[in-house]
Parts: structure tokens; C-alpha cells; sequence
């Protein structure tokens, strides 16, 4: 099983979680979170006075997923949520020891169904 960590712009959230609908991703959670990176965040003026954000919202989408659908799910991502423009995010993927339901104490795989 793999951790599918991927850090988007908020406004490729819908587009994004339909097309997992399609691949049949059971479990997304969903996090409105602020970062920066290349992008290197904004400037706007308050008042008369240049404010410089260096934050910018980001979503965070997290997924546990079988080993077999983790490439097609990365391909998803990145085809759905690429502009080609700094601030398209990044994807993180590790490794998942374990996953246990708690309502039934399923284990591993069929806890992920």
C-alpha cells in the first residue's frame, strides 16, 4: 500500500476529485493548508502599504492506495491538476506498513475497500 500526499491549487480541487471518482479511489481527505515554494507567494497593498504574502492556499490531498493504482492515480493528478505554471503543487508518495479498520478490524488491503 502507498501514501499518495499531493499538494494542489484550490481551484483543481473538484476538477481532481472527479477524475479519482473514475479510477474508483475509495478514502480522500482533504486539507486547506498555506505553503510556498518556487511559486514565492504575492504582493498587495493594504492601506498604501505594500503587504508581501509569502503563504498562498494550497489543498492538500492525502490517499492510501493498493499498489497497483498508485501510477495510474499519479497520472491523474498531474494530467487534472497541470497548468504548467509555477505553483501546480508536488506529489509525495511513501510507504504504509499497516491499515486496520476500526469498525471491523479489517486489515491491509481489504481495510482500503
Amino acid at each position: 500500500m502507498k501514501r499518495i500526499e499531493a499538494i494542489i491549487r484550490p481551484e483543481q480541487l473538484e476538477d481532481v476529485k472527479e477524475n479519482l471518482q473514475k479510477l474508483n479511489v475509495n478514502g480522500i481527505s482533504i486539507t486547506q493548508i498555506m505553503g510556498t515554494g518556487c511559486q514565492r507567494g504575492y504582493k498587495e497593498y493594504v492601506r498604501g502599504m505594500e503587504v508581501d504574502f509569502h503563504f498562498l492556499k494550497k489543498i492538500k490531498l492525502e490517499l492510501i492506495v493498493a499498489d497497483d493504482q498508485l501510477e495510474p492515480v499519479i497520472a491523474n493528478i498531474v494530467e487534472t491538476a497541470q497548468t504548467g505554471n509555477y505553483g501546480d503543487g508536488k506529489i509525495f508518495v511513501s510507504e504504509v506498513v499497516e491499515a486496520i479498520r476500526i469498525r471491523t478490524g479489517e486489515r491491509g488491503g481489504d481495510a482500503l475497500k
